[in-house]
């Protein structure tokens, strides 16, 4: 039992040791090109003020203020339905509870599609409530949306291989770069991406073979979601390593603690003690002073008295 115990006290020891708290300044997109070859990149989404505050706090690289919240956080079956309201209530959020973190926003669909004027007032709103950066999804298609928004001074973070937006609508969820053609393909638009002045770019579930490939030809940073251990960084949904979402359970996801199963438990503790008097308990509660109490008592009494009286002389009805 001692052993045990003495491995768990090493264990955590060792946790707090290899905590990164990282530099206390704030991270910028220089900051994240450098890493590239480096140091390994950790991005992580998050969509409200607490869980911003939780990995600012415990040294995650970049905040992803991702358009998955409309599924972990308003239900939607996609994230086709939200809209620029909902993300920039997030985004605002998240950059009140985060100090050191780069925060990317996404940018939903529908904001930057119809024009580049458009696009770039979207991109704008972003940066005016609290993001350091945008990211779009798309390759060459999308190509002088991203020039314009870089050009009016925004860093944007490309987004290439399943593009949850619209890949739907057109082959579903299904790994990309699983051929030559869109291997290449994939390639290209890296490239073009990087020509056009994306600081980053997030490959999702393309093969791992593929994403090292473009990893190792271009000069920024990939970051990579179900993609391989070969890009230069990697992100995963917050509400899905805690395992808070489960609609959805993707191959490429590791989970490392089960929250939901701790947040069941303990409102079914909770409403058990509710139900049986447990809580609250004495030192949950405040306390009146005992003269004024008395005090309170007498003054109750007083009332009462004149109410008890005032009915009795009041006329029958």
């Amino acid at each position: 039992m001692n052993k045990t115990n003495n491995n768990n006290n090493n264990n955590n020891n060792n946790n707090k040791k290899n905590q990164k708290t990282g530099p206390k300044k704030k991270l910028v997109v220089n900051d994240i090109v450098s890493m590239k070859n480096n140091e390994k990149i950790s991005v992580i989404t998050s969509y409200d003020y607490w869980s911003a505050k939780i990995c600012d706090k415990i040294g995650v690289d970049i905040i992803l203020v991702g358009d998955s919240g409309g599924m972990v956080m308003l239900g939607y079956t996609s994230t086709v339905p939200v809209n620029m309201k909902e993300m920039l209530i997030f985004s605002k959020a998240v950059s009140v509870g985060t100090k050191r973190s780069l925060i990317v926003s996404d940018m939903p669909f529908g904001s930057y599609q119809i024009d580049i004027n458009h696009a770039v007032k979207n991109a704008i709103r972003f940066i005016k409530s609290g993001s350091d950066a945008v990211k779009l999804e798309g390759g060459i298609e999308i190509i002088d949306r991203i020039k314009a928004i870089i050009d009016v001074g925004i860093p944007v973070m490309g987004h290439i291989g399943l593009k949850p937006q619209t890949t739907r609508l057109w082959e579903g969820y299904k790994v990309q770069g699983n051929t030559a053609i869109r291997g290449s393909q994939l390639l290209r638009e890296a490239i073009e991406l990087e020509k056009a002045g994306v600081f980053a770019i997030v490959l999702e579930m393309v093969t791992s073979e593929v994403a090292e490939l473009i990893s190792k030809s271009i000069k920024i940073p990939t970051i990579g979601i179900g993609s391989g251990p070969y890009c230069d960084g990697q992100v995963l949904v917050l509400h899905d390593m805690l395992n808070l979402y489960d609609n959805i359970k993707p191959r490429f996801v590791k989970t490392y603690t089960n929250l939901s199963e701790i947040i069941l438990n303990a409102v079914h503790t909770y409403i058990i003690d509710v139900k049986t008097g447990k809580f609250p308990e004495e030192k949950h509660s405040y306390k009146i002073e005992d003269k004024e109490y008395e005090r309170l008592v007498k003054t109750i009494k007083k009332i009462q008295k004149k109410i008890s009286s005032s009915s009795s002389s009041s006329p029958n009805t």
